[in-house]
């Protein structure tokens, strides 16, 4: 432990007698840890309050995010915009295109030189990388290429041993503000745009054609936030300009704006409390959908995001909202900061009067623009059947289509030359064909089978996966059949009867929609519980056998195949008075 604390202090000269001592405490446990990195490094973490404080890799010290958070001027940091630290968590370096030129200038390092990256407001590092250029050479090469080889980000995997704390909130360093306030004052009552005076945000004269890709994403951010900030200053004589700002954007920067009004005039407007949890498909499609001005469309495949879930990642790295994946691959929104600043100031566009707005929320439950999912069955190579399928160049674990199964086996049997000479209906079973295909008692009774047998025999043997394609999201693969939706019956006391709506999550369907539309359209009381043995499922429970009423609005409106809804065999029979 001595030995760390000196080799801390000789690797951190800036930090205190007393910082050290907290850092690398004398009498509180400090665990070490060995973990391997994905190209194989071997890494050396030290936990202290069941956070990695620091990590070594080839005997050299680096800090962790836990412990920026707590001494952020440790390291010469740099400023990004906040959907950038999402690339970095996915393991990309930062590149110059996206650093913040703030307008004291950059921090002066030399190549090599470990630095933080924090993100635009906030002084908390979310990332420790080290510098692939000096300073002088950043700016010589007018901000383009890699800035930063990045090792450690908040939201990785070594962020993930921690307590998983999201950053504090810091404020920017304000000397250089002071030191121009009065000058500042002088131009805002000159008139000047607000970007001249001293503000922890820069100026912004990047061109978003000099980005990256991987940084685009952020200036659509940022652009989208221009023009809601122009939207709420500008007067009725500005109009003009205002227009023809928004005709200049390219066709992807004007669908991430459109995309960031929706979603802030729908949880403004559309979106209450008492909705939570709630299902992204159906914050998507039925509320920000109708926030959508008349003659244009939201399509996320248009917008630098290309996912739906990735945008709400962005709003969540800015905490307006919080998104959790309540049942597998389903992700819903779990809490709403109505008090965010961007939600505060938003102003409702012309056309949408806030008496329709309410009035949208209130019919919210009534009227919900669904769409069913498509379900498309998959197969998995199994390891039994890795002979038949190895020649195809796929391995145990290759998930494919019916149709594509059915190509591989043509193929071999073809290149194989199995097809039967005198009855081409017969497939002769050559020894791989016995081992996948025959049981044991078969093997020495079976010679040639069908076409129609060997491929359903085929199909039977691989693990069954299925695909889940929900609107405007990317598709989703899951191992074993998908489950239906479960109807039951159960007996209560005085011989009531209730109806029981499980697995409804997993096709898109909120419960608490489903229970407010048959509670009304049946006026019974209806009440979500959760799901016994199946973590993070509710089920909806409503008096009564309403197993005719939901058959309709299942296979009606919802447009749901009968094959996935399990139990309408159990309505109560014509004729029955219950």
């Amino acid at each position: 432990r001595r030995k760390l604390r000196s080799e801390v202090a000789a690797a951190f000269p800036t930090l205190s007698t007393e910082q050290l001592a907290e850092l690398v405490p004398n009498k509180e446990e400090l665990n070490v840890i060995k973990i391997h990195s994905h190209k194989g490094e071997a890494i050396t973490v030290y936990m202290n309050h069941r956070n990695p404080i620091l990590f070594e890799v080839e005997k050299v010290l680096y800090p962790t995010v836990y412990t920026l958070w707590v001494y952020p001027d440790l390291l010469p940091a740099f400023a990004t915009w906040p959907p950038v630290l999402q690339k970095l968590a996915g393991g990309a370096d930062l590149m110059l295109p996206g650093v913040v030129v703030p307008p004291s200038g950059l921090p002066q390092v030399q190549r090599g030189t470990l630095c933080a990256v924090t993100l635009l407001g906030n002084r908390a590092p979310v990332a420790v990388g080290v510098a692939t250029m000096a300073t002088e050479e950043m700016l010589a090469a007018g901000m383009k290429g890699k800035g930063f080889a990045v090792l450690h980000t908040h939201l990785d995997h070594l962020w993930e041993y921690g307590d998983k704390s999201s950053p504090p909130t810091l404020a920017p360093l304000v000397t250089d503000c002071a030191a121009k306030e009065s000058a500042g004052d002088e131009e805002e009552l000159q008139g000047k745009e607000p970007g001249s005076i001293c503000s922890p945000e820069p100026q912004q004269h990047v061109d978003i054609r000099d980005l990256s890709l991987k940084d685009r994403d952020t200036c659509a951010e940022l652009l989208g936030k221009e023009e809601l900030h122009e939207n709420r200053a500008a007067e009725p004589a500005e109009d003009a300009s205002t227009e023809e700002a928004e005709d200049s954007r390219t066709p992807q920067e004007q669908m991430d704006a459109l995309f960031h009004q929706c979603f802030l005039h729908a949880l403004k407007c559309k979106v209450k409390k008492s909705d939570l949890p709630l299902l992204t498909s159906t914050f998507l499609g039925s509320h920000m959908v109708s926030c959508c001005p008349a003659g244009k469309q939201l399509d996320i495949k248009k917008s630098s995001y290309k996912k739906f879930s990735k945008f709400l990642q962005c709003m969540q790295h800015q905490r307006i909202l919080q998104v959790k994946e309540l049942s597998k691959g389903v992700e819903s929104i779990v809490d709403v900061d109505w008090r965010h600043p961007d939600i505060k100031a938003f102003v409702v566009p012309e056309g949408f009067s806030s008496a329709s707005a309410a009035q949208d929320s209130k019919s919210e439950d009534r009227e919900q623009v669904y769409h069913a999912p498509e379900i498309i069955p998959l197969y998995g190579v199994s390891t039994k059947m890795i002979p038949l399928f190895q020649e195809s160049g796929h391995r145990k674990g290759s998930v494919l289509s019916s149709s594509e199964v059915r190509n591989i086996i043509i193929n071999y049997v073809k290149s194989n030359e199995l097809v039967d000479e005198t009855n081409k209906n017969f497939v002769k079973v050559n020894a791989i064909l016995c081992d996948c295909l025959l049981d044991k008692s078969e093997q020495d009774e079976i010679s040639h089978l069908k076409w129609d047998e060997l491929l359903s025999r085929c199909l039977e043997r691989l693990q069954p996966f299925h695909q889940v394609t929900f609107a405007g999201q990317e598709p989703l693969v899951r191992k074993g059949n998908i489950e239906p939706i479960d109807i039951s019956i159960a007996q209560r006391s005085s011989n009531k009867k209730v109806t029981i709506i499980k697995n409804l999550e997993l096709y898109g369907l909120d419960p608490q929609c489903v229970a407010n539309t048959l509670q009304q359209k049946v006026q019974a009381s209806a009440t979500i519980s959760p799901t016994p043995g199946a973590k993070d499922r509710v089920q909806v429970q409503i008096q009564g056998n309403q197993i005719h009423h939901l058959a309709k609005m299942l296979l009606e409106e919802y447009q749901l195949p009968r094959k996935y809804i399990q139990g309408l065999e159990k309505a109560p029979k014509p004729g029955r008075k219950k």
